[in-house]
């Protein structure tokens, strides 16, 4: 098992922007549905929902523009706002695991094995 460092975005008590997120919304962007998204990522469609909610709520616009379903099916797609978010989200990921690199071997140093043996 290797560690490895997580990083969220906390606004208030709502988690506006996290690993899980970002992937949700390149899952989004891949597939053109939330639905689909979520499916892919082995979530409800109700979770995939309340995430997309949650996010859209803690960001100054949508991130996620959805149209309803019927005969001619729904969709979704990002705005321009939710790619420029997961550029600056992987962009900081990339930086913070580079800056703390040195930090994480030596604390990785003194974290217990899952192997028994070792």
């Amino acid at each position: 098992m290797t560690p490895h460092l997580s990083f969220r975005l906390i606004l208030g008590d709502d988690i506006a922007l996290g690993p899980g997120k970002v992937r949700l919304l390149e899952a989004i962007r891949e597939t053109g549905s939330i639905s689909a998204a979520g499916r892919s990522m082995n979530m409800s469609y109700k979770r995939a929902w309340h995430l997309v909610n949650t996010m859209n709520r803690c960001f100054s616009s949508s991130l996620v523009e959805a149209s309803k379903g019927g005969a001619h099916g729904g969709g979704a797609v990002l705005t321009p706002l939710a790619d420029e978010v997961i550029s600056l989200y992987r962009r900081l990921e990339s930086r913070a695991r580079k800056a703390a690199e040195a930090d994480m071997a030596k604390l990785s140093q003194h974290l217990a094995h899952s192997d028994p043996d070792a």
